[in-house]
């Protein structure tokens, strides 16, 4: 058994670590060693906790322990990285039920407090621990359900939806005063299903495409309903932890808003897609190119961009698009990446999956840093992307992602999109692209796709 200070010792190893850990996830480079920060500290604060005075340790923790254990291992080893986003949205609902179960708990057995200030303190605490974590819970459900393609990912528009949120954030500050008043346990209860409601209704009113903005949001929700619990408990690494989570959550969900010049309170309140007018009408037609026509381009072509969305991920196509990098650059061609801050599912999403495929992190370059250079690009490959190069974003004052900062591919001598199909995307918007003048449409599953390319380019 620890004591009380090297317990202490060890939240403050973990929380510099977890620290260090954040830091280094900014940049490629040194995201993996960042990774292993945060396990190596999440070790630490796992074993300064249950090895510390306070805990006793028993058949019922070393099993909770064994089967968190070993259900974790065998889900992070079979999840694919097109299962990421919804599997990041599932772990935020844990978080969120945890701090449910551990206010309830708190108001079933509180703790002796000697100060009514303390007392107060106590049901604040409680309270807010319990409607943050119920929000984060459904709405982390909702929110895998439409990841996962499990629910609809249209937004839910149901009528008055600004009224129902602010009479169930209204109701439940009532059932605060009412709770802190000792009007009975029945207050928290009441509460805890409001709030359970509230973060369904606001997730299922998030439409596809503001998707990746959701789960950085519900990754803030489980950080501050961590903190909450922190509080509780009296646990200061939880405190740091949740903080840090909330707070780098919160400023990921703000920069991603501002990628897609859109304003963070409309992201939360939903609505996408609730257009003032009728789009534009779209003029032309897809003309359809296979592999050879693909690969005469790019034998004339001096510089290639590459633009990779959720479709390379789905098709697992980033191997066979690190295969065809390698043999353009091999046969001295100029090749790059377009990362669009929202593309896929998931924050970093591209930049992950490029990693895992080896692609040199000096050729993959961010949309601010590239966009200016499609007009003097001789070919750009679109690898399963809709929204992000749509250029209704600028056209079209009625799309419903009108202003929406996109990469500006039509700009290049020539485009390629890989797509399965002439399906809308994730969105369900109509993109333009695919009936310019310029453009080509590479159909078929991208790996699939790409693979036939491959040995024409030698």
């Amino acid at each position: 058994m620890l004591t009380t200070e090297l317990q202490t010792a060890g939240y403050i190893a973990a929380a510099v670590l977890f620290i260090l850990s954040l830091g280094g996830l900014s940049n490629q480079e040194s995201a993996k060693r960042a990774v292993w920060f945060g396990i190596v500290g999440m070790a630490i604060a796992i074993l300064a906790t249950i090895l510390g005075p306070d805990v006793k340790i028993g058949f019922v923790l070393i099993a909770m322990l064994g089967a968190g254990a070993i259900i974790g291992t065998i889900v992070a080893r079979r999840v694919e990285m097109t299962g990421m986003p919804q599997l990041v949205a599932a772990l935020h609902s844990f978080v969120g039920l945890a701090a449910v179960f551990i206010g309830i708990n708190s108001d079933i057995n509180p703790p002796i407090l000697e100060s009514n200030a303390e007392k107060i303190i106590h049901e604040i605490e409680v309270f807010l621990g319990v409607f943050i974590g119920a929000i984060t819970f459904t709405g982390s459900i909702v929110a895998y359900g439409k990841l996962a393609g499990k629910i609809d990912g249209k937004a839910l528009i149901l009528p008055g939806r600004h009224l129902l949120n602010i009479v169930l954030v209204g109701a439940s500050v009532v059932l605060l005063f009412l709770y802190m008043q000792h009007a009975g346990s029945w207050t928290l209860y009441l509460m805890t299903v409001l709030a359970l409601i509230l973060g369904a209704h606001l997730v299922f009113a998030i439409g596809g495409a503001d998707m990746p903005v959701v789960v950085s949001m519900l990754n803030s929700y489980s950080g501050w309903a961590a903190a909450a619990t922190g509080f509780l408990l009296g646990n200061d690494l939880l405190i740091v932890t949740g903080a840090l989570v909330g707070s780098s959550g919160a400023i990921l969900s703000y920069i991603m808003c501002r990628a897609m010049n859109r304003r963070f309170l409309s992201v939360i309140l939903g609505g996408f897609g609730d257009s003032t007018g009728a789009a534009m009408e779209v003029e032309g037609e897809q003309i359809a190119i296979d592999a050879d026509g693909v690969a005469a381009s790019l034998d004339d072509a001096d510089s290639v961009i590459i633009v990779p969305g959720y479709g390379m991920a789905v098709a697992q196509a980033q191997q066979s698009v690190s295969e065809l990098t390698r043999r353009l650059r091999d046969k001295g061609k100029t090749v790059r990446f377009g990362i669009h801050p929202v593309a896929g599912r998931l924050p970093g999403h591209m930049n992950v999956l490029l990693a895992e495929a080896k692609v040199p992190y000096d050729i993959v370059l961010e949309m601010d840093e590239i966009n200016d250079d499609f007009p003097e690009t001789d070919v750009v490959i679109v690898i399963g992307s809709n929204d992000i190069v749509n250029p209704a974003a600028q056209d079209d004052p009625n799309s419903p992602i009108a202003g929406m900062p996109v990469l500006e591919v039509w700009k290049a001598k020539q485009v390629f999109v890989s797509k399965r199909g002439q399906g809308t995307g994730y969105s369900g918007i109509e993109n333009p692209l695919f009936f310019k003048e310029n453009t080509r449409m590479f159909y078929g599953d991208a790996k699939q796709s790409l693979d036939q390319l491959l040995p024409k380019i030698s």
